[in-house]
């Protein structure tokens, strides 16, 4: 089953395999519920295509104790996105069966660190940003697949509730300055990138523990309003942090964006 955001027109829609899908509130409540005890438990890592965004990577790695480049190598596939043009980064299943290579009986053995779409399920979100006031608006759409038996059980939480009960903040705001620079390059130019420019991204984007080493030793273009004391401050943080600044440096160096000024 791929997880992805898609972009329904209407209230009632439908996924690309065919599931319904319906917009709801983030005040509106649906019910949920999924382990063990429900008869399609691990059904939905099967048969997967489930791509990763930045900060996916990102949890991944830090979770499993792994650097991002190790990680990368081990776990992931890349390819290059027809639309975009960017490197995109999926899972590697294993198996006839395609299954998440996290997967065993028991359930996710990477649960606390798993991917956004994972704990978005079975909401699908869609997001845009407003060109006139430059808000984010959202949607949530919550998607009804004929194998999902989870819909039977457990108690009522809201759309609101369920974006806080399964930790998505940082996933959404990720995406959403992931989203602002496949817009700057929409603009920019289309097509895929230039070799040396792909890698620049895939570091910038995925592999974030080679990008805080060249921050740390100031090997990178593009730094010159970065004082030396804030690339050690940012290579020594938070990924959240460092992540949020490779994009604005990947806007800066590749699509003609503001540079980054660090103090």
């Amino acid at each position: 089953m791929q997880r992805q955001n898609n972009s329904p027109p209407e209230a009632e829609s439908e996924s690309p395999d065919g599931s319904p899908l319906t917009l709801l509130d983030a005040s509106e409540s649906f019910l949920f519920a999924c382990g063990p005890q429900t008869p399609c438990f691990n059904a939905c890592c099967r048969d997967l295509e489930q791509f990763l965004t930045p900060q996916d990577v990102l949890g991944l790695a830090r979770g499993l104790g792994m650097d991002s480049g190790a990680f990368l190598k081990e776990h992931t596939a890349r390819h290059t996105g027809p639309r975009t043009g960017f490197p995109v980064v999926s899972l590697k299943p294993a198996g006839p069966e395609a299954l998440c290579p996290f997967v065993s009986q028991e359930g996710c053995r990477v649960y606390p660190f798993r991917p956004g779409s994972c704990r978005a399920y079975p909401l699908v979100r869609v997001a845009a940003r407003d060109r006139a006031t430059g808000r984010v608006r959202e949607d949530y759409y919550l998607v009804s697949e004929p194998h999902c038996l989870g819909a039977r059980n457990g108690r009522a939480l809201t759309v609101r509730e369920w974006i806080e009960n399964q930790g998505l903040a940082p996933y959404n705001a990720a995406n959403d300055l992931f989203m602002e620079l496949i817009a700057l390059k929409n603009q920019a130019a289309s097509g895929p990138l230039s070799l040396a420019d792909a890698g620049l991204f895939e570091m910038a984007c995925y592999d974030l523990d080679r990008f805080r080493a060249k921050l740390r030793e100031g090997s990178l273009p593009g730094l010159a309003a970065v004082s030396p004391r804030a690339r050690k401050r940012l290579a020594a943080g938070e990924g959240e942090a460092l992540l949020c600044f490779s994009f604005k440096w990947l806007a800066h160096v590749l699509f003609g964006g503001p540079a980054p000024a660090l103090d």
